[in-house]
């Protein structure tokens, strides 16, 4: 398709499915060498014979096993230039009184601790660059890290608080000269499969349709491939000058109230 990420290695976590696969699919069209991480072996090998890209069995919230990753990037890449955090989940999610603080504890760690993981090995990798440090990482959180869903408290909570994480590190890595960049993106309602289901396992699915396409003025859903050129755009050098940056892609849902 095109070379805007020619020459780059990225690192996807979370690219098995929806977002993060298409994110795979593009970065290797564009020219770089992928190296993305998940649970699913089965969807991994597939994606890896289709594209080329390079598949590491990896939860994000092992923390040991984060040192295989780093290891298999340095040894056969000896590079690393953009990190997208993308693994999360809101499996077991409810209201604050009705979560058990086992559910919390996973999607803590999955959803907070697991993006904490992948900067600090992006950092230690990019740090080491040939020619000196430098990247991109990103960070997905959504717009329930700005607007809360009161059903998702664990979500919510850890989306915003990915906000933080993103501005905190950004600044850290800019005072220290690295030139390694941090910003979160923040999806609305997106057309991926986890939401295709949805819309056809409801009672009315054209109902659940025009309910979701509703959440934005623009009147649609999202759709996967601008969230990925999104993504392009902070993994290229076109993105230079931002980082701690907070990027809102959701079809007007978040900018204002409806009125009457």
């Amino acid at each position: 398709m095109g070379d805007k990420l020619a020459g780059k290695v990225a690192l996807i976590t979370g690219g098995t499915n929806g977002i993060g696969k298409a994110t795979v699919e593009r970065f290797m069209m564009e020219g770089a060498s992928v190296v993305f991480t998940g649970n699913n072996t089965e969807a991994g090998g597939a994606i890896s014979a289709a594209t080329g890209a390079n598949f590491l069995q990896h939860a994000v919230q092992d923390i040991q096993g984060w040192s295989a990753v780093k290891d298999f990037i340095k040894n056969k890449f000896g590079r690393l230039d953009i990190a997208f955090a993308n693994a999360g989940t809101n499996a077991g999610d409810s209201n604050v009184e009705d979560v058990t603080p086992e559910a919390w504890q996973n999607l803590l760690d999955i959803n907070l601790t697991g993006p904490m993981m992948t900067i600090k090995a992006a950092a230690e990798l990019m740090r080491a660059n040939p020619e000196g440090p430098g990247g991109s990482i990103v960070l997905n959180s959504s717009i329930n890290g700005i607007l809360a869903l009161a059903g998702d408290v664990t979500y919510s909570t850890t989306k915003g608080a990915m906000r933080l994480l993103a501005k905190s590190s950004a600044v850290h890595l800019a005072k220290e000269k690295t030139n390694i960049r941090v910003n979160t993106i923040h999806p609305g309602v997106i057309e991926t499969p986890l939401i295709e289901g949805a819309i056809n396992g409801a009672p009315d699915p054209s109902a659940a349709r025009s309910m979701l396409e509703g959440i934005a003025p623009m009147g649609r859903l999202g759709q996967m491939e601008e969230i990925v050129s999104l993504l392009l755009y902070l993994g290229s050098d076109e993105s230079r000058f931002m980082t701690g940056s907070e990027l809102v892609i959701d079809g007007g849902s978040t900018a204002g109230l409806p009125g009457v």
